[in-house]
């Protein structure tokens, strides 16, 4: 495969499946993968949930927007946003700069079923849990779908939308292999 001269960039609602599809994205490519979370994780030395209830949202979107701008930098990698990254146009400005944002897009029922007994998404360790995610997806897929040049269902396994993705790119062919 030929060197990717820009990024593509997943973004979506949390348990959509950015970080599995991109992993599988990469290898097929032959490219790098980010995982903007984790990515944010090692440059400060903690995880997300300790940013979150040590310094607050705001000290975290602080450091995706730098993040953010740093891998926008270059171009050849797949990059999984966090879930809230592009509802800030700072961060859709920044990673449009040089890459394709692609989102993945599955029906609410199939998040729900992902994130099942998931605890280590902050905004989602509440009480109302079912009502606070129904609401933050609401809110952010409009975000989404602005953001985004190319949208897949994300339905399938990893490999179908990774599939999907190539063939959206004109990466591969219709009936192709991954």
């Amino acid at each position: 495969m030929a060197t990717l001269p820009y990024n593509i960039v997943l973004c979506g609602f949390m348990g959509c499946g950015k970080s599995t599809v991109g992993k599988r994205l990469a290898r097929r490519l032959e490219v790098p993968f980010v995982d903007m979370d984790q990515y944010i994780e090692q440059q400060a030395g903690r995880k997300i949930s300790e940013i979150f209830a040590s310094e607050g949202e705001a000290a975290f979107r602080e450091m995706e927007y730098r993040c953010a701008q740093e891998l926008s930098r270059s171009g050849g990698s797949v990059i999984a946003t966090g879930g809230g990254a592009l509802t800030f146009a700072r961060n859709r400005e920044a990673l449009k700069h040089n890459g394709t944002i692609v989102l993945l897009n599955p029906p609410l029922y199939i998040i729900k079923r992902r994130l099942c007994g998931d605890t280590t998404r902050p905004l989602l360790n509440r009480p109302d849990r079912e009502k606070a995610m129904e609401e933050l997806y609401h809110k952010r897929l409009p975000l989404y779908r602005e953001a985004a040049d190319i949208t897949v269902a994300a339905k399938g396994t990893p490999g179908a939308v990774c599939k999907e993705i190539l063939q959206a790119l004109g990466l591969e062919e219709a009936g192709g292999n991954s």
